[in-house]
């Protein structure tokens, strides 16, 4: 049974993840921090296998407390959490030794893979204590980081996604598209389109918000929904399997 320590100041985030986890078998939360202190209490008179991190905490940063954390000469594995999807957190975060990286807000199915990614990876540590081979640490490091394939849920395609990306990516960062511009451009149906928007939404690639044109008959602007790529700076290089 991995042992899992959930560090999240936000009661509704922490309360996602603690009953995300609880629906994993093979994990058992022992405890709940709401600041980085007394997760570091924890740490120092528990046994932790993972440890699910915010970023911004109330009393110190997540990287001050991986910092502390590594000090001590703890290794334990951590999966940052956090709305900071600016890559020089993700940078930061990365080298001092977190595994993975989920951003807010989270759904349950990009939870539990990140969770069965690290399962795997436990597992095939504790089937090969002597690592004998190159091919045998790429495997390990594969298994955290997934393929594009697997990573991408029915009915989304990897050719197709890259598409609509570079509809978006062509408009501009400052410039948000509608499902029917972007189904229009890709000469496909506006559901169709509207799918692989949304699930960029849900993957932390793009951003939806409102867009108001004109004036309607109650002197109201009519809102139509618009989808915006975030950044390269904040997303990364939309590797989708990570």
């Amino acid at each position: 049974m991995l042992k899992v320590l959930i560090v999240e100041d936000q009661q509704a985030a922490a309360e996602a993840l603690a009953k995300y986890v609880e629906r994993m078998p093979g994990f058992e939360i022992i405890a709940q921090a709401s600041n980085g202190t007394d997760a570091l209490r924890r740490l120092a008179t528990e046994r932790v296998d993972l440890l699910l991190l915010d970023v911004y905490l109330p009393d110190m940063s997540g990287l001050e407390m991986l910092r502390r954390i590594r000090a001590a000469g703890n290794p334990v594995d951590v999966i940052a959490v956090t709305q900071a999807n600016d890559l020089s957190v993700v940078r930061a975060v990365v080298s001092f030794g977190a595994m993975q990286y989920i951003v807010k807000p989270f759904t349950f199915a990009a939870v539990r893979k990140k969770l069965e990614q690290y399962q795997t990876y436990r597992s095939m540590l504790a089937d090969n204590e002597q690592v004998v081979a190159q091919d045998d640490i790429d495997q390990f490091l594969q298994t955290l980081r997934g393929s594009a394939a697997d990573a991408l849920p029915k009915g989304i395609g990897s050719e197709s996604l890259h598409l609509v990306v570079s509809v978006l990516r062509q408009a501009g960062d400052a410039t948000g598209m509608s499902a029917a511009e972007v189904a229009s451009a890709l000469g496909a149906s506006r559901v169709t389109a509207r799918r692989y928007l949304e699930y960029l939404v849900e993957s932390g690639k793009a951003e939806r918000r409102a867009r108001y044109r004109g004036v309607g008959y109650r002197g109201v602007g009519r809102p139509e929904v618009e989808y915006r790529l975030l950044p390269r700076g904040e997303c990364g290089n939309l590797q989708f399997g990570q």
